[in-house]
């Protein structure tokens, strides 16, 4: 059995398709994942060569007891009709194409026949992409975090002032610093650049949802940025070093302290009006997480290849009725603050 950890990441199409031409590649794949060593029964504790069904490459049967241990279980993939090869095949496109992918060109790509089948495919990844344990960030004693909230789509036109239909987004980002050495002249934003982020949909500009998310997703005792809005100002009783900044109206103000948080912003209203043109309230959250995947995993394409799929860790994915009939929530930071 071959370790899944020595195989390169295909840098190219022709370079994946060598590594999974078909789904018996696939399966094999799943299996040494599992199973780094040797196939072990979860019946009755066999440690042997499993059979191999040909028709069933996703299903592996223990010898002594013959018992089935199927290899999409615990994954996005579970309970799916769909072939092993389109699995990885999605996920490959996914992780790699770095501007994302709408439900229709995915649709086009892998040559699926439903539009349907396309989008509970995405949507099932996407909940590969936010891990339940996931840590929380700012935890380096030299970096700060920026903590901002934007509105996100709706239309106001002819609706006078004020926000209507629109979504409430708050973003979590690291802020780390470059060293000065082998840069000339004066580096941009000073020298700070993004490390991890954390964004989610909340529902309003309270101290408990704002600060509930901060809980969540940054380490106590982290030095947080913040504009001089009063749902941040008990962030120091809940153990945070709270630094507010009251930009009154002036751009340069964020630009100086909230410089990052911004940008990010900025570049998530492009990519969902650019790729998405657009994306309902419902199912936002589900987006959100795919901008903070791609963006922690920027620089990691085979992490992020295997944690698209669950492989790396259990996963829950949404069925097909969940997701239309809105039942299924989608992952974030806070859920207990939500359903609390």
């Amino acid at each position: 059995m071959f370790n899944p950890n020595d195989l390169p990441f295909p840098r190219s199409l022709p370079e994946f398709q060598k590594l999974f031409p078909d789904d018996i590649a696939c399966a094999a794949y799943l299996e040494a994942v599992r199973w780094p060593d040797s196939f072990i029964c979860e019946g009755c504790g066999e440690v042997s060569e499993p059979f191999r069904i040909k028709t069933r490459p996703h299903v592996q049967v223990c010898r002594n007891c013959r018992k089935e241990a199927r290899l999409m279980a615990g994954t996005v993939m579970e309970k799916s009709h769909t072939p092993l090869s389109i699995w990885f095949w999605a996920a490959y496109v996914v992780s790699t194409h770095t501007q994302g992918m709408s439900a229709v060109q995915f649709q086009r790509q892998l040559g699926i026949k439903r539009y349907e089948t396309s989008f509970q495919i995405l949507h099932k990844l996407r909940a590969g992409m936010a891990r339940p344990d996931r840590d929380r960030i700012g935890g380096n004693e030299k970096d700060h975090v920026e903590v901002d909230e934007s509105w996100l789509g709706g239309r106001t036109r002819g609706e006078g002032r004020g926000v209507h239909d629109q979504t409430l987004v708050i973003a979590a980002v690291e802020v780390r610093q470059r060293k000065p050495e082998n840069v000339k002249g004066v580096p941009r934003r000073n020298g700070r650049y993004a490390g991890r982020l954390r964004m989610e949909v909340v529902p309003d500009r309270s101290a408990r949802s704002l600060c509930g998310f901060v809980e969540a997703a940054v380490e106590p005792g982290a030095v947080v940025v913040t504009d001089a809005w009063g749902g941040y100002a008990t962030l120091p009783d809940r153990g945070y070093r709270h630094l507010p900044v009251a930009a009154r109206g002036d751009p340069s103000m964020a630009e100086d302290f909230l410089p990052i948080s911004h940008l990010i912003f900025s570049n998530l209203k492009s990519w969902l009006r650019g790729c998405h043109h657009g994306v309902s309230p419902q199912h936002l959250q589900a987006y959100l997480n795919e901008f903070t995947f791609r963006f922690n995993r920027r620089f990691y394409p085979f992490n992020a290849f295997r944690s698209l799929l669950g492989i790396s860790g259990p996963a829950v994915a949404p069925t097909y009725d969940g997701l239309y009939s809105g039942s299924w929530q989608h992952p974030r930071c806070s859920r207990h603050m939500i359903a609390g």
